[in-house]
């Protein structure tokens, strides 16, 4: 039984350790909202919102994740029991539209906390089968083809499983022609435009298909499945869907239209764990490969990402790079690493999200706190 007492919320800053450059925008600084679950018996955990800064990738920003969570949200599970976190997603959607990661934040903490209270992992909560899982990287924009080849080089010398490239028009296929030529057929390469083409330069994109990528992601609006449908028709290369799969029922028109043959299953943007897993369920009957994409999120983000790239249909590398590779220091004890096979272990034996806070760092970095109780708390 699931009962939720109080919430803390705070949002912290981290700054990266270098800027990310995406075809939407440049992240210096990573405005990152944290909560704290504690349940009515005693049991706490951490969880993540991954809103960004500014609605470039999706209409969520923190801002406004926070104000749904205090107003709208947070209220239905305060105070309220629970058989378990399967039902939470039903209890935050009931005439509240959107707000996916939002809801997310609160929902996968549920999940969390139920597995803090089972004493078992939030991996074998979720049914994830992995112990090790393995790891890509996802390189930004870069000024020129030979810097990115530099990088490339750097992350394949590292050990990454696969290697993400950003692209977009003007810095596309003489970049991954450069890298492609540099690091050789055997590398895993793929390409990532964040909705940055057109249906119109579909002609354009075709040229990417002589590099043997293995997937190019998201090339075209984020509402749009037709065209991706009819963009696949002329690619070689599988597109995989990204901004376009909010839920179960948009992962399920994508295989009826023929819009993309792989999906990257974000939990924050789907909004949880539950759907999460009903996608993953989904492509799996129909030979779909899933993987797990990131969303420059801290070592606590990173927790729940693993556990559910932990699911056996996640059969691609995921966007699950060791803290060091965006921050000087995470807020996360021990910080997460990756072997020299480009593996992430997956903290099965530990119970809940598998990872201790470094709660003096997280209180040094903290700008913004807000305190949440069910009633019966309050009255204490």
């Amino acid at each position: 039984m699931l009962r939720l007492d109080r919430l803390v919320l705070r949002e912290i800053r981290l700054a990266l350790k270098e800027p990310f450059r995406i075809s939407s925008g440049i992240v210096t600084e990573r405005r990152i909202f944290l909560l704290e679950l504690y349940d009515v018996d005693g049991a706490m955990t951490w969880a993540e919102c991954v809103a960004g800064e500014m609605p470039n990738y999706s209409p969520e920003t923190i801002d406004t994740a926070w104000f749904a969570i205090r107003e709208w949200l947070a209220p239905r599970l305060l105070g309220r029991s629970f058989d378990g976190p399967e039902v939470i997603r039903g209890v935050l959607d009931q005439n509240v539209r959107g707000h996916n990661m939002a809801k997310a934040a609160l929902e996968m903490g549920m999940w969390a906390l139920a597995a803090t209270k089972e004493e078992v992992s939030l991996s074998q909560r979720l049914g994830g089968t992995r112990e090790r899982i393995p790891t890509g990287i996802s390189l930004g924009i870069q000024s020129s083809p030979d810097a990115l080849v530099q990088r490339a080089r750097a992350a394949f010398a590292q050990g990454y499983r696969k290697i993400k490239l950003k692209i977009q028009p003007g810095q596309d296929v003489e970049y991954v022609r450069a890298v492609r030529a540099a690091l050789g057929t055997e590398v895993h390469l793929m390409a990532d435009a964040n909705s940055a083409y057109t249906l119109s330069d579909a002609d354009h994109l075709a040229q990417l298909d002589a590099f043997d990528l293995i997937m190019i992601e998201q090339p075209l609006g984020r509402d749009d499945l037709v065209r991706h449908a009819k963009l696949q028709k002329r690619l070689k290369t599988r597109l995989c869907l990204d901004e376009s799969i909010t839920d179960a029922d948009r992962a399920e028109d994508m295989i009826e239209l023929g819009a993309g043959k792989i999906i990257n299953i974000k939990p924050g943007r789907v909004g949880g764990f539950a759907v999460s897993k009903a996608i993953h369920d989904l492509c799996e009957r129909h030979q779909i490969p899933v993987w797990c994409g990131g969303m420059l999120e801290s070592g606590v983000g990173r927790a729940y990402n693993v556990a559910l790239a932990s699911l056996p249909n996640f059969s691609l590398p995921g966007d699950l790079s060791p803290s060091a590779r965006y921050w000087e220091r995470d807020v996360v004890i021990p910080e997460w690493t990756m072997d020299a096979e480009g593996m992430v272990r997956v903290p099965r034996d530990e119970p809940g999200i598998g990872i201790t806070i470094d709660t003096g760092r997280v209180d040094d970095l903290t700008v913004k706190r807000e305190g949440l109780e069910s009633q019966s708390m309050a009255t204490r």
